[in-house]
C-alpha cells in the first residue's frame, strides 16, 4: 500500500490508472476484495485476466458475479480516470468554502456539466463518511436559506417575506452534540409537528435539548430535559446552556452559501447542507485524513437521472 505524508506525494506515486485501482482496493478492502452482489469477503475471489493482464476484474466464488473495487461505490461506471477523481476530491474536501462546478471544469479539463455531477455524487457520499450520536447535551436551532428580497428585480418582489416566512426561504434545521459534530436537515417549516420528529429520530429521550425559545419546541418537555435561552431579551447563555455552538456552524454554512454557490435550489440544499456538514465534522483532520476518510466510506452511487428528478417536499 502507498504511504502518503501529502497529497502531492500520493499524486506523484499514483502514475496510472492501475496504480489508483490498486490503491483504492489497498485502502478500501486492505487485501480481502469484497463482493458488492453477495458481500462476500475473501482473498479467494478469482482474478480474471483480459489478454492475458489483470485489470482489476474479479469473479465471486460464492455467487460468482463479476465485480471491480469500484462497483457499487461512488465511481461506478465513470468514465472519468480515477486520479482526476482523487483530485476532485481532494480539492472539494479541503477547501473551507467548497468550489464551483465551474472551476472544477477548468481544473480537470472536463465539461461543466460533467463537473457538476461528480461535486453532487461526492456530497452524497458525505453523510456516511462522518457517525454522529447524540445524547448528553445536544444544541437545537433553524435558519433559513434564501429570500434577499431587495435585490431582486422590483417585479419580482413578493410581499410578506420578512422574518420567518417560508414564501421565498427555505428552513433549515441543525443538530450539535456535545462533541461538536452536528446534523442539518431541510425542513418543511419551523412548526412543531417539522421539528419534534427530526429531534426524536436522531436525540435519545431524557437527553437534554437547549434551544432558543422559539414555540415550535414548547412541548420538548415531555421527553427531554429542555433548556431554553430567550435570545429576544438579549440573554444567549444560561448558566452553561447556550446555543453558540451550532449558531457558530451557521456563520461558516451561510457564508460558504453566499460566497461559492450564491443562490441553491430547495431540491438540491440538502446535499449542501451535507457537505458543510462534512467538512465541519472532519475539521480536526488535516487534508489526507479527511481524503481516505470520504474514500473508504464511498458507497452510494448517484445517477444524473435521479441528480435532476424533482424532489421538492
Amino acid at each position: 500500500m502507498f504511504i502518503h505524508k501529502s497529497f502531492d506525494h500520493l499524486i506523484e506515486e499514483l502514475q496510472t490508472e492501475n496504480d489508483c485501482r490498486q490503491f483504492l482496493e489497498d485502502l478500501r478492502w486492505k487485501g480481502e476484495p469484497v463482493c458488492p452482489h453477495c458481500g462476500s469477503k475473501s482473498d479467494k475471489h478469482y482474478k480474471l485476466k483480459i489478454k492475458g493482464i489483470f485489470n482489476g476484474l474479479y469473479k465471486c466464488k460464492d455467487c460468482r458475479e463479476r465485480f471491480t473495487v469500484t462497483v457499487g461505490t461512488m465511481f461506478d461506471s465513470t468514465h472519468i480516470p480515477l486520479k482526476k477523481w482523487f483530485k476532485a476530491i481532494y480539492i472539494f474536501t479541503e477547501h473551507k468554502k467548497g468550489i464551483s462546478s465551474v472551476f472544477l471544469a477548468k481544473y480537470l479539463c472536463v465539461t461543466q456539466k460533467t463537473a457538476w455531477f461528480m461535486l453532487n455524487r461526492m456530497r452524497c457520499n458525505f453523510r456516511g463518511a462522518t457517525k454522529v450520536k447524540f445524547g448528553d447535551m445536544t444544541q437545537v436551532d433553524e435558519t433559513f436559506i434564501g429570500g434577499k428580497n431587495h435585490k431582486k428585480n422590483y417585479k419580482k418582489r413578493k410581499k410578506g417575506t420578512q422574518g420567518r416566512s417560508t414564501k421565498t426561504k427555505t428552513p433549515v434545521m441543525g443538530l450539535r452534540n456535545a462533541d461538536g459534530l452536528v446534523r442539518i436537515e431541510v425542513i418543511r417549516d419551523t412548526k412543531r409537528k417539522s421539528l419534534e420528529p427530526i429531534i426524536k429520530h436522531y436525540v435519545p429521550e431524557g437527553s437534554i435539548v437547549i434551544t432558543d425559545n422559539w414555540k415550535g419546541y414548547n412541548k420538548l418537555s415531555k421527553k427531554y430535559i429542555h433548556k431554553s435561552v430567550n435570545h429576544s431579551k438579549g440573554n444567549y447563555v444560561r448558566g452553561k446552556y447556550h446555543t453558540n455552538g451550532i449558531e457558530n456552524f451557521w456563520s461558516h454554512f451561510k457564508r460558504g452559501l453566499n460566497g461559492i454557490y450564491l443562490s441553491i435550489s430547495k431540491k438540491h440544499l440538502q446535499r449542501y447542507c451535507e457537505e458543510f456538514e462534512f467538512r465541519y465534522n472532519t475539521r480536526n483532520l488535516n487534508g489526507v485524513e479527511r481524503f481516505n476518510l470520504l474514500l473508504v466510506n464511498a458507497d452510494n452511487r448517484l445517477k444524473y437521472r435521479d441528480l435532476i428528478r424533482e424532489n421538492y417536499f
